[in-house]
């Protein structure tokens, strides 16, 4: 496959720092022309109990970026960063974190390999006082927080039954839909491993669940992970998901994107068919002529980030664009697109910039044909 031909640059990058794993971004454009983007920042590596939400700004569409702002740091590993613009200086940010009990069982020997002896002895010391926390920080979840003047004050988070690494998105109306997997919801609250839809007419304060997509025959709850949404121009709603894994009667291994679709607002979805995508999770962009834009991580030789375009409305896929192929392994990805004011496209993603370093937030600028 032909390399990329758009120019690759930073937007956050730490060489040398043990606590210089970014990664997960996502980004959107306030009414001034102002980009922010997020990320989980400060941490040792992928799966570590050190990750902070951290905000950068651009004013000058990409070009350069402020320094990372911490916005939100519990005392458990906050993973993910999504980030949508409601408009009037409003801003909303979503994370997720696993519960104390999965690093202290299931992540543990994980976590043990992937840093250095001395940086091991900061993350036991780190996880030991997860016993004196009280029972209530010690849950997961997924969470919101909100902003009312361009992301200097943030609100007390919020939490919800489901979650997506690019969170919700504004419809036209102004209703917000939450296309989300269930994540550590409370009893009652959704049911496990569901992918639902969630809307807000309040501006994300509070939630009304709308409906479920359903799973293929030939999948489980297991396959359909980090839905993204989009309303397209007739008012109809487009979801993308991950589906990963085996089909219950296959050996191939997935990692790819499904497409769903609602004529209803969200209360109903159709059954999820693929796309033949080679990367995953999406992140969908309506752009201003009509095409829309599937945003994905490739975590096979070669390894990078590609933009899959439709022109009819995610019924079919007609272009691959290649927006970078030297990443050194399949540690990279989630990456997220916004239009800026000339009609070029601005990603961001995290890969590693050098294989002695740990992964950044990097970005790839770029134009369609």
């Amino acid at each position: 496959m032909a390399s990329s031909p758009f120019p690759q640059g930073i937007v956050s990058r730490i060489p040398g720092n043990m606590f210089g794993y970014h990664g997960w971004p996502s980004v959107c454009k306030a009414d001034d022309g102002t980009l922010f983007a997020v990320c989980s920042g400060y941490r040792m590596a992928h799966v570590c109990p050190f990750g902070k939400t951290v905000l950068f700004a651009s004013f000058d569409e990409g070009k350069t970026w402020t320094k990372p702002v911490i916005i939100n740091d519990s005392p458990l590993d906050d993973r993910d960063a999504g980030i949508v613009n409601l408009g009037n200086g409003r801003l909303l940010v979503t994370w997720f974190r696993h519960p104390a009990s999965v690093y202290l069982t299931r992540y543990l020997k994980s976590i043990s390999k992937a840093n250095t002896p001395w940086e091991n002895h900061i993350v036991m010391a780190h996880m030991a006082s997860y016993a004196a926390l009280p029972e209530e920080e010690k849950q997961g979840g997924s969470y919101i927080i909100l902003s009312e003047d361009n992301g200097v004050t943030w609100s007390e988070p919020i939490r919800l039954p489901v979650s997506a690494p690019h969170g919700p998105n504004v419809l036209r109306d102004g209703t917000l839909l939450y296309l989300g997997k269930e994540m550590y919801a409370l009893p009652g609250e959704e049911r496990p491993g569901a992918v639902a839809a969630y809307q807000s007419s309040d501006g994300g304060r509070t939630w009304q669940r709308l409906g479920e997509v359903p799973v293929p025959d030939d999948l489980t709850d297991d396959n359909i992970h980090e839905p993204h949404v989009i309303e397209l121009p007739n008012g109809r709603l487009l979801g993308a998901l991950r589906v990963q894994g085996k089909k219950k009667d296959g050996e191939e291994h997935l990692f790819t994107v499904y497409t769903t679709i609602s004529d209803d607002r969200g209360k109903t979805w159709s059954v999820p068919q693929p796309t033949g995508m080679e990367g995953s999770p999406p992140h969908l962009l309506l752009h201003t002529s009509g095409a829309v834009i599937c945003a994905v991580g490739r975590r096979k030789p070669p390894f990078g980030q590609r933009a899959y375009v439709s022109f009819d409305g995610g019924e079919t896929w007609a272009k691959e664009y290649v927006l970078c192929d030297n990443g050194f392994n399949g540690d990279l990805g989630y990456p997220a697109t916004v239009e800026l004011s000339d009609g070029r496209l601005l990603t961001v993603y995290y890969q590693q910039l050098t294989p002695e370093e740990k992964t950044s937030i990097l970005q790839t600028i770029w134009s369609l044909d």
